[in-house]
């Protein structure tokens, strides 16, 4: 397990941190010790898009503080390279390295059809969704590496729904499917380019994750999650944003971490190897359990993949 010192020292940037999957991953970073820089693009002046007001960058740093980092809030447009080569001079000027880059940044749901012909899918939404999910990684990564890259050691965490293996099957929507892809191909590409610098990259996603936007689409809390299963049985295999939280900090925590390098791992793989478990104690694996039985016809529930 990572303990609360596993990462004292270290210097995280976890672009797209304002909700989901990345304010985990942040505030877990922040438990194992870490100086975590939380970037999105909701403040409490300001919403994006995605028109979630009640989750903020700045209350992420707050939680990453209390969880007994320290959390650093910048508002940050991960589309606009100046803000984004701003931000990592802002971390050049305050610590002189960057150890962990969590590319994070998404906040496309909004713009999913699903069953719908790419021929009939909005173009501009489509593009869209590209940008947000894909070109806003490229950004970040062009303008952090050359800090990263100064010490050995650093680690590239892209986050996507799915791994390569799993995302052999179609996701059900074009633009979805190549956004989602991406991130596994930029850090096969990125493993490539870093390995000779003593540096590596790894994609890491979750399984079927409880965000407070699958809440909401679900009508419950945290609290009462099950509930929802009554109308999506596939939901008794969600797990906590935490889950994925504790998976990145593993993997940054792990000295031997490059032999992950360029590789696709979910969080129910990471809590195998490294022994940590969802908040709830469980080890669900959602994509096991996909695979295995909603796919692939096999006997069981979602009980025996937990």
């Amino acid at each position: 397990m990572v303990t609360n010192t596993a990462l004292q020292g270290k210097i995280a940037l976890v672009a797209g941190a304002t909700r989901g999957a990345g304010r985990a991953i942040a505030v877990q970073l922040g438990a194992a010790g870490a100086t975590v820089y939380v970037t999105g693009r909701t403040t409490r002046e300001h919403v994006s898009e995605v028109g979630r007001a009640t989750e903020t960058v700045e209350e992420t740093a707050e939680l990453v503080t209390a969880a007994g980092g320290e959390g650093i809030a910048v508002p940050t447009d991960h589309l606009d390279v100046d803000r984004v080569r701003a931000l990592v001079a802002r971390i050049d000027e305050d610590h002189g390295r960057l150890d962990i880059l969590v590319n994070d940044v998404w906040g496309g749901e909004h713009l999913i059809v699903w069953n719908t012909k790419m021929w009939d899918t909005d173009l501009e939404g489509g593009l869209r969704m590209l940008e947000l999910g894909v070109r806003s990684h490229i950004i970040t990564s062009s303008c952090a590496l050359p800090l990263l890259v100064r010490n050995p050691g650093g680690l590239v965490v892209e986050v996507t729904d799915g791994t390569a293996e799993t995302n052999r099957r179609f996701r059900e929507n074009f633009y979805y499917d190549l956004t989602k892809s991406a991130p596994i191909r930029m850090a096969f590409a990125l493993g490539e380019d870093l390995k000779s610098v003593g540096c590596s990259a790894v994609c890491v996603t979750p399984g079927f994750l409880r965000s407070e936007q699958m809440l909401d689409t679900f009508g419950v809390r945290e609290e009462n999650w099950r509930e929802a299963i009554a109308g999506q049985p596939h939901f008794a295999i969600a797990e906590s944003p935490v889950y994925v939280g504790r998976a990145v900090a593993a993997l940054a925590a792990d000295p031997e971490r490059a032999r992950w390098n360029g590789q696709s791992l979910s969080s129910g793989q990471l809590a195998k190897e490294y022994g940590f478990t969802d908040a709830d104690g469980s080890r669900p694996d959602a994509w096991g359990y996909f695979e295995d039985v909603v796919y692939g016809g096999e006997e069981g529930t979602a009980e025996d993949y937990r």
